[in-house]
């Protein structure tokens, strides 16, 4: 972790000018009939979860390039990620990749607490074989055309709930890679019931108090078709599982210009939004950091989540999930989890009476500027206040470069080579 003087220390260069500028920035709301140290402690209490991979350098399909101080194991990543948290205060848990992440969980457990985390959903694996697997999912795993494959995805599912029970977590999720690359490879609806059928399974071992999240992507590793292709079919999966089944929007699983914040609204209107992967795109599924690209649309998506708020049942997890190439991991994910939270903010300063009644009446043009108001404010000062009063950084990149925390590690882990392409 860094030391606590380092910070002290930065913030003390930057509190004055912070509290000359949220003062301001309160009396700006305050005209707006906005407390601003109201929207401030929403803020604070906001959390979104770090992917323990999201903390190692990613890839593209063609190579990766490692940077120094990669994270050797699970527990270099929770290290990492109790970095991140530590400056920033806005990302309180972890959530897990198995078997990426497999270790004991009582080891899991007590690094979690030395480094102020805990954990969030599990994740599987079912689209990459791995060392000593005895069936490969080169054609499928949930919905494989040979029963025992389709029984082995299955119960590596049930092992990450065994694994997720242990360590305190309460929800799986799920994504797979299952589709086809030529026309006619897959018949679409048998291959369909039999993802059904393999879902149905691992949701009846659901503990009660779990959430079983499905995520869908429009394409890629299938070119040609994917199985849980969109938000459409991923409803309808939810539909059929049951009540504790939901929807996960990662922001990239998008064809281009489609209205992702609508797909969210119709998610909540009908109970099924069980959270988010936040990241940004220009051309697909980019994996790049939150907010780089569009943060306008991030807002919007924002808007749609705090108008909800208050509704019965509705409790979305919120994570990242990024691929950093050219950035150092930490950088990035700490720059996005405060997008993130800057989309917060932007959205709970919407006036929503004058929204309401400029969309009631029809009027267009200052129903968009209601909207606009709340974006173009400039909520750094909230954002930074509240990372200060919970004893984080008022500006967690560059305390981090003081630290030199990059370094430090890169001193202690071996240097990794270049690989081949692929995630971490």
């Amino acid at each position: 972790m860094i030391d606590s003087d380092v910070i002290e220390a930065a913030n003390a260069e930057r509190e004055a000018a912070l509290r000359s500028d949220y003062d301001a920035l309160g009396a700006q709301l305050a005209r707006r009939g906005l407390d601003i140290d109201a929207v401030r402690a929403k803020v604070a209490a906001y959390g979104v979860a770090i992917p323990s991979w999201g903390v190692g350098t990613g890839g593209t399909r063609f190579a990766r390039f490692p940077a120094p101080g990669e994270p050797r194991d699970i527990f270099d990543k929770l290290d990492d990620c109790g970095v991140i948290h530590q400056l920033t205060r806005a990302t309180p848990s972890v959530s897990l990749h198995i078997p990426w992440d497999k270790a004991p969980a009582e080891d899991l457990k007590a690094k979690a607490k030395t480094v102020g985390l805990t954990f969030d959903a599990m994740n599987s694996n079912t689209f990459q074989d791995q060392p000593q697997q005895p069936r490969s999912y080169k054609f499928g795993s949930l919905s494989h055309t040979d029963a025992a494959t389709r029984r082995q995805a299955v119960e590596h599912n049930l092992e990450c709930i065994e694994i997720g029970r242990a360590i305190g977590s309460k929800a799986l999720t799920i994504w797979i890679g299952d589709g086809s690359n030529f026309p006619g490879q897959a018949d679409f609806t048998r291959q369909f019931d039999r993802y059904l059928d393999a879902a149905k399974a691992i949701y009846a071992e659901l503990p009660d108090d779990w959430r079983l999240f499905t995520e869908h992507k429009m394409y890629e590793p299938a070119f040609y078709s994917t199985v849980v292709q969109d938000w459409g079919t991923n409803y309808l999966i939810a539909q059929e599982l049951g009540d504790r089944a939901f929807c996960l929007v990662d922001l990239g699983h998008h064809a281009p210009n489609v209205n992702i914040e609508m797909i969210v609204a119709r998610l909540i209107r009908f109970g099924k939004l069980g959270g988010f992967h936040f990241n940004d795109s220009k051309y697909g599924d980019d994996d790049l950091d939150t907010g780089s690209i569009d943060p306008f649309r991030l807002f919007l998506v924002f808007n749609e989540l705090v108008a909800a708020e208050g509704t019965p049942g509705f409790d979305p997890a919120h994570m990242l999930d990024q691929s950093h190439n050219v950035t150092d991991p930490i950088e990035s994910l700490m720059s996005s989890a405060m997008e993130v939270c800057r989309a917060y903010a932007q959205a709970l300063i919407v006036d929503r009476t004058a929204l309401a009644g400029y969309q009631d009446g029809n009027d267009a043009l200052m129903a968009a500027a209601t909207l606009k108001a709340g974006f173009r404010t400039d909520v750094e000062p909230i954002l930074a206040m509240a990372r200060l009063d919970s004893g984080g950084a008022i500006d967690p990149v560059a305390t981090y470069r003081q630290a030199g925390y990059r370094a430090k590690v890169a001193g202690e882990r071996p240097a990794m080579t270049g690989g081949s392409g692929g995630i971490v």
